[in-house]
């Protein structure tokens, strides 16, 4: 007989369980590198939320994965050439265009990687589409993965999508990602909320915490 199928939020295994940090990135984050509309209303929602409630969930997200040995891994939007010519056709008409050598593509200081955990630039919204994670993820033989970072209506959407239909068990903190306002952060989790099990920083890193036990 098949054997039943465990709950999404079935606890973590050891050695199965990765940290994935979408897009947190100087450019996007740091409102001294934007000059992409910053300067009122929205945006100005999107910088104090990030600052207050985001990035520290993410830091501590960071910090129990690392302590319990849970593999991590980042994304971030980067063209892999100086000009941009590698870029999805969408990157392109949009504009949107880090070079390989633009620090703003960096992630903040906070979560800059360490070690040799891994770094995947991206010129799509998905993850899955422009870079080989699932190719690494199946080779670092990983079932659960933690989403977060921004935005939830974008990039992390498409990971959580992505992600759960290729046969990954996907939790997303809800409170270490956001969108550009409140109303498209909740928009988008209930849309993709049923892909993953929804739940917040605190559990994560309690369930990270039993990892390293």
């Amino acid at each position: 007989m098949p054997q039943p199928i465990p709950p999404r939020d079935a606890p973590f295994v050891r050695g199965e369980t990765a940290l994935l940090l979408v897009d947190m990135q100087r450019i996007w984050l740091d409102p001294v590198f934007d000059d992409h509309g910053a300067g009122g209303g929205p945006q100005d929602e999107f910088y104090r939320t990030t600052a207050a409630i985001t990035v520290p969930a993410c830091e501590r997200l960071l910090a129990a994965a690392r302590a319990s040995g849970v593999e991590v891994l980042h994304t971030i939007i980067q063209s892999l050439t100086e000009d941009g010519r590698d870029r999805s056709l969408d990157h392109k008409m949009t504009p949107i265009h880090l070079a390989k050598s633009d620090d703003r593509a960096l992630p903040v200081p906070s979560l800059m990687p360490a070690g040799d955990e891994i770094l995947l630039p991206k010129t799509s919204s998905g993850v899955f589409n422009s870079t080989n994670i699932d190719y690494l993820l199946r080779n670092l033989g990983v079932r659960n993965l933690v989403i977060c970072g921004i935005m939830t209506d974008q990039c992390v959407d498409m990971a959580v999508r992505d992600a759960a239909d290729r046969g990954f068990v996907v939790a997303v903190p809800e409170d270490a990602c956001f969108a550009a306002t409140r109303s498209r952060h909740d928009t988008a989790l209930n849309a993709f909320g049923g892909y993953c099990w929804r739940t917040d920083t605190a559990t994560i890193c309690d369930r990270f915490q039993m990892l390293g036990a």
